[in-house]
C-alpha cells in the first residue's frame, strides 16, 4: 500500500495518511465477528439445533428472522445514504448504529435453550440491521480515501482483515469457551472459560458479549483516525434534500448502464451469498449433527481459507479488474453450493458417488462429512473476493460527493430481495420438511446473478495502474 491514499474525484485533492487509512480497514475486523461467530457459525447453529424444539422449526425462524431484517436494510439503506451526502460525515451515523449493535448482540446471552424463539430472533435481525448500516456508511468513505487505482487492492485487503479477525475470535471461542456437553471440556481439555455450561448452551450463548466487546475495542482506530467529511447541512434540511436527491438518484441510475446492470446482477447474486454465508453453517449442523466444535473448526478453515482468497485477490483486481474477480468468485460459490447440498450422510453428488458410511471417529470422521469440507474450502477462496470486489466495482463507478447515496442503492440491492432468499428456503424447508430443497434455491439466484453480471460492461471498473 502506498504511504498515503488520495481522495479524488477526478483530481487530486488532500493526502490521507496511512494511519486513516488502516483505521478504515479495521472496520472490517471490528465487525466480522458478528457474522463469523453469531451468524453463521456458533450462535446460529446453535439456535437451530438446540435452543428450538427441532431443527426445520429453527432454520425456519432463523430463516424469516434474517428476511426481515434484510427488508428493512434494503427499504432504509438508500434513504440514510441521501442523508447522509447532505449532512456530510459519516462517523455519527457509525457511532448510532454501533450502539445499537453493541446493545443487541450483549442481549444474545440471554437466549437459553426453551426461550421465546421470537425475542431472539428480534435481537439478532436488529444487530443484523444496525451492522448492515454502519457498513454502508464505512463503504461510502473509501472513494475520499484510496486512490482509483487502490480501491480493489484496499477493499479485499480489508475484508481479508475481516476475515483474520472472525477466525482469531472463532479460534478463541473453540478453543476456550465451546464445550462438549458430554465431557463438559473443550477441544484442548480445559474447561470452559468463566464456567461456561455447555448444556445450557452458555458457550454459544457468550458469543453475544463476546462479539460485542471485541467490536467495540477495534471499532475505535477508525473514529479515532479515519478522516471524515466536512459538515454540509443541518439534519432537518438534509433530509428533505436527501429524500428528494435519492429520487432523482433512482431515476438517474437507470441512465448509467454500466452501473445499472451491476446493479441489477449484484441484487440477484448477493441475496445467494448472504443466504449461503447465514445458512450454510446450520445446514450443517442439523445433517450430520455436529457440535459447537464442529462447526467453529468447520468456521476455522473456512476462515483461513477465505484471508488467503483475500489477499491474492487484492492483486488479481488490480491486473483484471473487479468484474472477472466477482465472475470467478461466482463460479466457485456455484459449484459449492450444489456439492454441499447433494453431500449427505453416506453420499455426495446427489448419490452418484455413494460413501461408506462408518465414522473413523474424531472430528469429521465419515467420508460425507470430510466431501463437504472440500465444498466448504471452495466457499472460502470465494466469499470474500465475490463482496469486495464488488464493493471496488461501485467505488470506483462513482465520485465522492455521491457516494452515500449510491452505496445505500448498493445496499438496497444487496438487500432489496435478499429477505426472498432466506423465505423461500424457510418456506420450501416447511413445505417439504426437507432443509437440503431449502438451500437448493441459494444456487438458482447464484446462477441468475452471475448470467447478468455477463453482460455488463467494463469502463468503470478498468483499473487504472
Amino acid at each position: 500500500m502506498s504511504e498515503g491514499g488520495i481522495a479524488v474525484e477526478g483530481a487530486m485533492a488532500e493526502r490521507v495518511p496511512r494511519s486513516g487509512i488502516w483505521g478504515w480497514m479495521l472496520f472490517d475486523w471490528a465487525s466480522q465477528p458478528f457474522f463469523t461467530v453469531i451468524t453463521t457459525f456458533i450462535f446460529g447453529p446453535y439456535f437451530v439445533s438446540r435452543m428450538a424444539s427441532d431443527p426445520a422449526t429453527g432454520q425456519a425462524a432463523w430463516g424469516y428472522g434474517i428476511a426481515a431484517a434484510g427488508l428493512v436494510i434494503a427499504i432504509l439503506s438508500p434513504v440514510l445514504g441521501s442523508i447522509a451526502d447532505q449532512t456530510g460525515p459519516r462517523k455519527p451515523w457509525i457511532g448510532l448504529f454501533s450502539v445499537i449493535q453493541i446493545i443487541a448482540m450483549a442481549l444474545l446471552w440471554y437466549a437459553a435453550p426453551g426461550s421465546n424463539l421470537f425475542l431472539f430472533v428480534a435481537l439478532f435481525s436488529l444487530a443484523s440491521i444496525a451492522a448492515e448500516f454502519s457498513a454502508v456508511f464505512n463503504d461510502s468513505m473509501m472513494p475520499r480515501l484510496v486512490p482509483n487505482a487502490e480501491i480493489g487492492k484496499v477493499s479485499n485487503v480489508a475484508w481479508g482483515l475481516g476475515y483474520l479477525g472472525g477466525m482469531i475470535a472463532l479460534i478463541f471461542v473453540v478453543l476456550f469457551m465451546a464445550g462438549s456437553p458430554e465431557t463438559g471440556k473443550t477441544i484442548i481439555g480445559v474447561t470452559p472459560l468463566f464456567g461456561l455450561d455447555p448444556l445450557a448452551g452458555e458457550d454459544a450463548r457468550a458469543t453475544g458479549p463476546l462479539s460485542a466487546l471485541w467490536y467495540l475495542v477495534f471499532v475505535l482506530p477508525m473514529f479515532l483516525f479515519t478522516p471524515d467529511a466536512g459538515r454540509a447541512s443541518k439534519l432537518g434540511p438534509a433530509i428533505k434534500a436527501g429524500l428528494s436527491e435519492l429520487k432523482s438518484t433512482l431515476s438517474e441510475v437507470r441512465k448509467r448502464a454500466g452501473i445499472f446492470r451491476f446493479l441489477v446482477a449484484r441484487m440477484l447474486y448477493q441475496d445467494g451469498v448472504n443466504a449461503l454465508l447465514a445458512l450454510g453453517g446450520t445446514f450443517a449442523a442439523a445433517m450430520f449433527g455436529w457440535s459447537i466444535t464442529e462447526i467453529g473448526i468447520f468456521g476455522i478453515i473456512l476462515n483461513v481459507v477465505a484471508v488467503f482468497g483475500c489477499l491474492v485477490a487484492s492483486r488479481l483486481d488490480m491486473a483484471l479488474g473487479s468484474k472477472v474477480l466477482v465472475m470467478i468468485s461466482l463460479v466457485l460459490l456455484t459449484i459449492a453450493t450444489f456439492g454441499i447440498v447433494s453431500t449427505g450422510p453416506g453420499f455426495t453428488l446427489f448419490g452418484a458417488l455413494p460413501l461408506p458410511g462408518e465414522d473413523s471417529g474424531g472430528l469429521f470422521g465419515t467420508p460425507a462429512e470430510k466431501a463437504y469440507i472440500v465444498f466448504g474450502l471452495l466457499i472460502g477462496v470465494a466469499f470474500g473476493p465475490v463482496q469486495a470486489s464488488s464493493r471496488s466495482y461501485m467505488a470506483r463507478s462513482v465520485t465522492p460527493d455521491e457516494s452515500g447515496r449510491y452505496f445505500g442503492i448498493y445496499a438496497l440491492v444487496g438487500r432489496a430481495t435478499s429477505f426472498m432468499v432466506p423465505f423461500l428456503v424457510a418456506t420450501v424447508t416447511v413445505a417439504t420438511d426437507s432443509a437440503r430443497l431449502g438451500m437448493a434455491v441459494i444456487a438458482v439466484f447464484l446462477l441468475a446473478g452471475m448470467v447478468v453480471l455477463a453482460g455488463t460492461p467494463y469502463p468503470a471498473d478498468r483499473p487504472k495502474v
